[in-house]
């Protein structure tokens, strides 16, 4: 494979249920991802999207198909395996949050480094921290800070260890559109800096062309794919 691929999947399918309760959610996704590439998978609720997401960041497991991210074969791997593959590869960043309630937002961000045997995590946890505008807010918890904070602070999190693919899921849908819009800047400009590859779910149109690549899926397949000139 390219090296310079960092996702690539193929005939990769996805059902939920059994008998005739079944619904085939992924119906044969093929996808290449390049690093460096800011990509956008736009569709409307139940097109596929977030469970694509789910496949290609090792949350989920595809029926059949083939998934490799940054260089690991997610078929190939159980659940304990995937779990130590996403582990300074991928960082997630979702609508609702998902901070741990009885930690405090360093402690929120070190957690990864921590879980990796790395080394000053709670100094790079503040460095990251500080690098989203809430260098005054360290000690503060979840329930002390605000949805837009929340976001700074998980955006912190997926962050920190530096992984090569960032995963963002519809991470502006719990906020207000002034904050939303301030979180999509930081975003970005915080994925120019540390160059990590941005794959965003979204049903909204206008974010989604803030990327340089625009997949649309419905019903299970991808239906266009279009890069920016």
């Amino acid at each position: 494979m390219d090296s310079s691929i960092v996702i690539d999947a193929r005939d990769v399918t996805l059902r939920l249920g059994e008998g005739d309760a079944a619904v085939d959610v992924l119906r044969g996704l093929n996808l290449a991802i390049t690093a460096g590439e800011r990509v956008a998978i736009l569709g409307p609720s139940g097109s596929g999207k977030s469970s694509a997401m789910a496949i290609l960041s090792g949350m989920e497991r595809a029926n059949s198909g083939r998934v490799i991210v940054a260089g690991a074969d997610f078929t190939a791997l159980d659940e304990d395996g995937l779990a130590r593959a996403r582990r300074g590869r991928i960082g997630i960043v979702l609508q609702a949050f998902h901070l741990i309630p009885t930690m405090t937002a360093l402690e929120n961000v070190a957690v990864p480094l921590e879980l990796a045997g790395e080394a000053n995590p709670q100094a790079r946890a503040r460095a990251e921290l500080e690098a989203v505008g809430l260098g005054h807010r360290l000690s503060h918890y979840p329930t002390q800070l605000s949805g837009g904070e929340q976001q700074r602070v998980a955006i912190a999190r997926a962050l920190v260890g530096r992984p090569a693919l960032i995963f963002a899921d519809e991470p502006t849908g719990n906020l207000d559109a002034a904050t939303g819009e301030t979180i999509v800047e930081l975003l970005f400009d915080r994925l120019a800096e540390t160059g990590a590859t941005l794959v965003l779910i979204t049903h909204d149109a206008d974010l989604a062309r803030r990327c340089n690549r625009v997949i649309t899926m419905r019903d299970g397949l991808i239906i266009s794919d279009q890069t920016a000139h």
